[in-house]
């Protein structure tokens, strides 16, 4: 088995999760999560190993949605929140499908970087570490980033 198979078959399912996440449509997830790994074995002679492969990844899937978005203007991203056996209360309340409409109003509408942490989070399962290595930030900036952005929902919740 190749490299670029081997990086297929352990990362595949995580970067389309996160693509789910992002575009909320499992066919628009697909598909740039098929465009990523083709454009990653076309990159990956210039992958210098500085961040996890799946973050790495995660990069390229994330500026192939942007590019998608760029070319569909009428297409509306539906940021979907699941639940998370990790994460209590909020994440929970999505199981309602009524409330799962709110929160993915509410998380539409967050400012970056909130919008995007918890997304990468919630959605892409990275951790803290690989969050603020995509940010070029520490890795405590990206917890604090992360808790804020479930506060802020949380309190539009209330509201």
């Amino acid at each position: 088995m190749t490299e670029i198979e081997k990086i297929y078959k352990e990362y595949f399912y995580d970067v389309f999760l996160y693509m789910k996440g992002l575009s909320g449509d499992e066919q628009i997830a697909e598909d740039i999560t098929s465009e990523t790994f083709f454009k990653a074995i076309n990159a990956l002679d210039n992958f210098k190993g500085r961040c996890d492969i799946k973050v790495w990844l995660c990069q390229i899937a994330k500026n192939c949605y942007f590019s998608y978005l760029r070319k569909n203007k009428n297409v509306i991203p539906a940021d979907v929140v699941e639940e998370q056996d990790d994460r209590p209360d909020l994440e929970q309340s999505i199981a309602n499908s009524e409330m799962s409409l709110i929160i993915h109003e509410i998380l539409h509408n967050l400012t970056e970087p909130y919008k995007e942490v918890f997304t990468l989070r919630i959605f892409g399962e990275l951790s803290f570490k690989q969050i603020a290595k995509l940010f070029g930030k520490t890795e405590n900036w990206a917890c604090v980033t992360y808790h804020r952005a479930r506060n802020k929902i949380r309190e539009r919740l209330e509201d």
